[in-house]
């Protein structure tokens, strides 16, 4: 099975590009499985049905996103018609949405769980009892898992990788923006990665103007963020599983750069 996930889609200049090139890489990697990250992809905060219904359209099977999911209001209500979006599962019972999923693709089933960590993040259940709770809900026959874990430090997304190594296909971070380049295979067959990377503004401060950021480092003071513009980069990550028996078999980085006249061609 192939796997698709494409990192953090921040605002309008987000989903230009990934607009632009999502067919093209589904092709490349003959894709089964398509997950992106969407947390920011509504102005650069939070998301809304109406994104959600055209990426889908588009052949995005799953929608994840983490703790900037609901910074649009409406969205709380919205949530609940959009049958292919996540909230991270280790969410208060009750919080509307849901936090995993079983889809169907041409190479079998498979699962995709949201999940956020706890150091320097907005307080959450813990993740790794909440893993623990989905697995034991999952259909045994279910044999690819792919995890979403939004999560800011390295060292919690690297006991993530271990904590499910040999049963997740694959366990890929998000919500720093920044690629990292440690993509592996652990010991027991399960695809890695701490962050897959953004996709938005080339030339910004994880997807934001530079000059509002460096104001607000040097001041102290609050500024507001907006999207940047001008050239544009995609990152994901492709990963090949057996869908027997769940094993991930290989990891790629991927990106793609655009420059803005390019993306409205």
């Amino acid at each position: 099975m192939n796997i698709l996930f494409i990192g953090d889609v921040v605002g309008r200049p987000g989903r230009r590009i990934l607009s632009r090139t999502l067919a093209e890489l589904m092709d490349e990697v003959e894709a089964h499985l398509v997950v992106v990250n969407v947390e920011n992809a509504a102005g650069g905060n939070g998301m809304s049905r109406e994104i959600h219904d055209q990426l889908v359209g588009k052949g995005v099977d799953v929608l994840t996103s983490g703790n900037h999911v609901w910074d649009r209001k409406e969205f709380i209500k919205e949530i609940e018609e959009c049958e292919r979006m996540l909230r991270p599962a280790n969410y208060a019972p009750g919080v509307p949405g849901r936090g995993w999923i079983v889809v169907e693709t041409e190479a079998g089933p498979a699962a995709v769980i949201n999940l956020a960590g706890r150091v320097y993040m907005p307080p959450v259940d813990c993740p790794f009892r909440t893993v623990d709770q989905v697995l034991d809900q999952l259909d045994p026959d279910v044999r690819v898992i792919v995890v979403d874990f939004h999560a800011e430090a390295t060292s919690e997304k690297e006991a993530m990788g271990y904590y499910l190594e040999g049963r997740a296909s694959a366990v890929i971070g998000t919500h720093t923006h920044v690629p990292t380049a440690d993509a592996k295979i652990l010991p027991q067959g399960t695809a890695y990665l701490t962050d897959v990377g953004m996709t938005g503004p080339t030339h910004s401060v994880i997807g934001v103007k530079v000059e509002p950021v460096l104001e607000r480092f040097l001041s102290g003071m609050p500024r507001r963020f907006d999207v940047a513009t001008g050239a544009l980069e995609l990152n994901a990550v492709h990963v090949k599983c057996d869908p027997q028996t769940g094993r991930a078999t290989a990891i790629t980085s991927i990106q793609r750069q655009m420059e803005p006249e390019e993306a409205t061609r």
